[in-house]
């Protein structure tokens, strides 16, 4: 009888072993190169929770190698305090049951692609993301770069142009093009189908130089989502010590605008104006009004959705953002310098994948 039963406890363990093992052999692997921007904290905590389920569930964050800048504001400061933050994340629940794997801190690219299947890159220092995207995608591994996906209309191309050469899915986007408050204008019922959009956001005047030409971008993917994708043909900017204006208008007449906010109360909203009525959008993080009220009291979804879409990425290889969308608006962007520089003047758009 007792024979009986080590038998059964033994074969009861192993079978154990055999399902942590099957699970361990299952994991979709997730490196992060550069830890200084907060998204590096904000998607770990989505993709490494414990128990997760749905999407979330079958990958974790598992190495992370902690590159910073040299002479970019606030770099090492804010390296070791969300490395900090990484060390520590779910490494002491009250029932032991509920602790992760603690994320491995590795000292060059070559040991975390060892490691890994996929990488999220969040330098804070956008001019470091080509050179680190290169070695990424000649790897094969899946990527997803943190806003921005580079600091120039040149780096984004090349990284692009690199995605589809290596056949290696790679996309970037913000946090705002997915909010629910923002995406759920497309279609909504008391607005119709979308004719135009004025979108506004923050433009800090102190922001860094080396960030100055991407400051519009949260702003910038909330209006393509809003508009339902490219087609900007033309693009005109005006700028006081107020406020950043730029105009794009798409090829079948449409017209966005943004507002960036440099004094005063800065909110990231639009109003949306479509063939059955105009309507404000929500706010970030929340939901789409009802009957023009704003809701503010519902679930705050914050950095949920893009971490949803980033982990439906590292599942499918199917990017949610195309490149040519995302070169459309470093295109958008690089316009409206031009515009500014020239007074407002009207600025063509380029096609950056056919710039050589």
């Amino acid at each position: 009888m007792i024979r009986h039963l080590i038998t059964l406890a033994t074969l009861i363990v192993l079978g154990l072993f055999s399902t942590v093992s099957v699970q361990a052999a299952d994991l979709i692997r997730i490196g992060i190169l550069g830890i200084d921007n907060y998204g590096s904290v904000a998607y770990t905590e989505f993709l490494n929770k414990p128990h997760a389920e749905g999407v979330f569930e079958g990958m974790r964050v598992v190495a992370a190698y902690p590159i910073g800048s040299d002479d970019y504001p606030e770099s090492k400061t804010l390296g070791d305090k969300w490395k900090d933050q990484l060390s520590k994340m779910y490494q002491t629940p009250k029932d032991p049951k509920d602790a992760v794997p603690p994320i491995d801190w590795v000292d060059s690219l070559d040991e975390l692609l060892k490691r890994v299947d996929c990488v999220m890159i969040f330098s804070l220092d956008a001019r470091l993301h080509r050179k680190q995207a290169e070695s990424v995608l000649r790897a094969g591994k899946k990527l997803f770069i943190g806003r921005p996906l580079a600091s120039s209309p040149e780096d984004a191309v090349a990284i692009m142009k690199l995605a589809a050469e290596t056949k290696t899915p790679c996309w970037s986007g913000s946090q705002h093009r997915f909010s629910t408050g923002f995406a759920g204008m497309v279609n909504h019922p008391e607005v119709g189908k979308v004719i135009g959009c004025d979108v506004y956001g923050g433009w800090d005047p102190k922001t860094p130089e080396v960030d100055k030409f991407w400051l519009p971008l949260h702003s910038l993917e909330t209006l393509y989502t809003i508009m339902g994708g490219p087609g900007v043909v033309s693009v005109t900017c005006a700028s006081t010590p107020t406020t950043e204006s730029i105009t794009a208008t798409w090829k079948d007449g449409r017209v966005g605008t943004y507002r960036g906010i440099k004094e005063g109360a800065v909110k990231y909203s639009a109003t949306v104006f479509g063939d059955k009525g105009v309507s404000t959008a929500g706010i970030y993080g929340h939901g789409i009004p009802v009957m023009g009220v704003v809701p503010t009291n519902d679930e705050y979804v914050g950095y949920k959705p893009l971490a949803t879409e980033i982990a439906k990425f590292f599942k499918t290889g199917q990017v949610p953002v195309q490149p040519g969308e995302t070169l459309e608006i470093f295109a958008l962007m690089q316009a409206a310098e031009e515009s500014k520089a020239k007074g407002g003047a009207v600025v063509p758009l380029k096609n950056l994948w056919e710039t050589k």
